[in-house]
């Protein structure tokens, strides 16, 4: 009998459930306290090495779990809630683990208490579903996406947590210029795909105020051919996805060969090839040709003859960015390349020299559905957390341009909901207001750890923060920088709806699901054990489930 055997003592079955869940909360609140002083303005950053003796510089909750490697399952499901909430709405990574190991903190004394687990899972699934009620009906407030100095203090509230704070107006401009070059409204459908449109190319040197947003695409290529034309002004772009080179076989290949000149022949004929291709081209007259597979040396003599500039290997995306920018067509084969095809959109075709590399923009686009945004900085560690920190404003700009409600900051809205909910608990009766009541006390815990983190006293604070809740000023809350209560409103601090929406629902589903596992079986086998030998127990264990 191969596979793993699971034995099972008469004993330890309902020890095992509990310790078990005690265990999964234990390992949930351990990954929050390792984020917790990520979390605000005042926020420390971690530095971490990853195996192959690189460094990371972040405090993105996410980018930090990410290089964390851990054993217990229920502190990997606790890091990939970080990596869902940066894939759904690109912010908030920080708040949702130390939401979801607070929510599974306050549960542990009614597990202690003997509350079962269901009961705990009900009144925090009614918890949830009130707060998402009052965060959308009662909290948030609609907002004006054509108004563009408010759009401007929203990124700048979720680069006020970063380490791009510093150019934060700059980084602002930058995030809101990008995302609104890739919006593209279809039949009353709108639709913003910064992953793919919106590039970030990190150079580094200059200074960070060098960087910014290019009406276009840039590459990081050379031209093919020395002599082939760096500056064209509006250049007819073609874009290719097929090879300017010898037709290679297209697997092994036997060519049997009767007379010498046939060898000579077989040549001639690669040569025409090419040079067919090469004329197709020429035909339509193209100033730029951007190819995805190879140039060869005579195409690249034929087309400097014509006067045209060639680009070779160009990646998939970019190819698809500069059909974007330029209004080209990918084209896949030479001879069917017609005149709509090219792209007349772009106003500037140059090569640039900057630091040691070549750069290929085509810029001065018309309209251009796609954008690169250049990165300039001290060092590679400082480009790559800039980078890191202009997806999230990215991110949080589309967040607002889909779904266009705000909901205070600060640890306002959090408060505002620990509220509502705590009231709400005195309307309940059973069991379950313990643990309805509970969520309202965990959603403390943002406002208390942005607290902690720029050095207030944190009980008169939050005292005080609960009290001005209690006369119905729902927009207060902690000033990051200072540690004191202010009302959001007059700072200017709002985040999106949907980020607030997304930290409630994941971490409040997480600690359902965590609470829910009362036993961890581990299908490893025995190291040096003889897999056919039957482990000690289990032949009696058979002999039961036989019967």
């Amino acid at each position: 009998m191969s596979g793993p055997i699971i034995v099972l003592s008469q004993n330890t079955k309902r020890e095992s459930g509990k310790k078990v869940q005690i265990d999964n909360i234990t390992a949930g609140k351990t990954v929050a306290d390792v984020i917790r002083t990520c979390l605000g303005p005042r926020a420390m950053l971690k530095m971490l090495m990853d195996p192959m003796g690189g460094i990371v510089l972040t405090n993105d909750g996410n980018a930090i779990l990410r290089e964390i490697t851990v054993q217990h399952p229920a502190a990997k499901s606790m890091i990939e809630i970080s990596r869902t909430q940066d894939e759904e709405v690109g912010d908030g990574t920080t708040s949702v683990i130390i939401l979801a190991g607070e929510v599974l903190a306050v549960s542990e004394p009614f597990l202690q208490q003997q509350m079962h687990p269901t009961l705990i899972i009900s009144a925090y699934r009614q918890a949830l579903e009130d707060a998402v009620t009052v965060l959308r009906d009662q909290i948030s407030t609609p907002v004006d996406v054509n108004d563009r100095s408010q759009l401007l203090s929203i990124i700048k509230s979720c680069l006020g947590t970063k380490f791009i704070n510093r150019w934060s107006e700059q980084a602002c401009q930058i995030a809101l210029d990008a995302v609104s070059t890739v919006v593209v409204d279809e039949n009353g459908r709108r639709e913003i795909d910064i992953k793919r449109y919106a590039k970030v190319e990190k150079v580094p040197g200059g200074t960070m105020e060098d960087s910014c947003v290019l009406r276009g695409v840039m590459l990081n290529k050379d031209v093919t051919h020395p002599k082939m034309r760096r500056h064209i002004v509006k250049p007819r772009i073609l874009l290719l996805d097929c090879n300017l080179e010898y037709k290679k076989g297209e697997s092994q290949t036997n060519i049997e060969i009767m007379k010498e000149e046939d060898f000579t022949r077989i040549l001639e004929l690669e040569e025409e090839y090419v040079q067919k291709t090469c004329e197709d081209i020429i035909r339509v007259k193209p100033d730029v040709v951007f190819t995805e597979k190879g140039v060869s040396d005579l195409a690249q003599h034929y087309l400097v003859k014509a006067g045209i500039t060639a680009i070779r290997r160009v990646r998939k995306s970019d190819n698809n960015r500069i059909a974007r920018a330029s209004g080209a067509t990918i084209v896949n084969r030479t001879d069917e390349i017609r005149e709509e095809d090219i792209g007349t959109k772009a106003g500037l075709f140059e090569i640039k020299k900057i630091g040691d590399e070549y750069f290929c923009f085509v810029v001065e686009c018309e309209d251009p559905k796609a954008c690169t945004i250049l990165l300039r900085g001290a060092s590679k560690d400082v480009l790559n957390e800039v980078e890191r920190n202009l997806q999230d404003a990215m991110n949080v700009t589309r967040n607002v341009l889909l779904e266009p409600k705000l909901v205070p900051g600060g640890g306002a809205s959090e408060m505002a909901l620990a509220y509502a909910l705590a009231e709400k608990a005195k309307s309940l009766t059973g069991v379950t207001q313990a643990p309805y009541r509970a969520i309202a006390q965990a959603l403390e815990v943002i406002p208390r750890t942005l607290a902690q983190n720029c050095g207030a006293t944190v009980i008169r604070t939050l005292t005080a923060l609960r009290a001005k809740h209690a006369t119905g000023e729902s927009t207060w809350g902690i000033n990051g920088e200072t540690g004191e209560l202010s009302d959001m409103k007059d700072l200017g601090i709002w985040d999106p709806l949907a980020v607030k929406l997304q930290v409630l629902k994941t971490a409040v589903e997480t600690a359902i699901l965590l609470l829910r596992i009362d036993d961890i079986v581990s299908g490893s086998k025995k190291k040096g054990a003889d897999s056919s030998a039957p482990a000690p127990g289990a032949a009696a264990d058979q002999e039961a489930m036989r019967e």
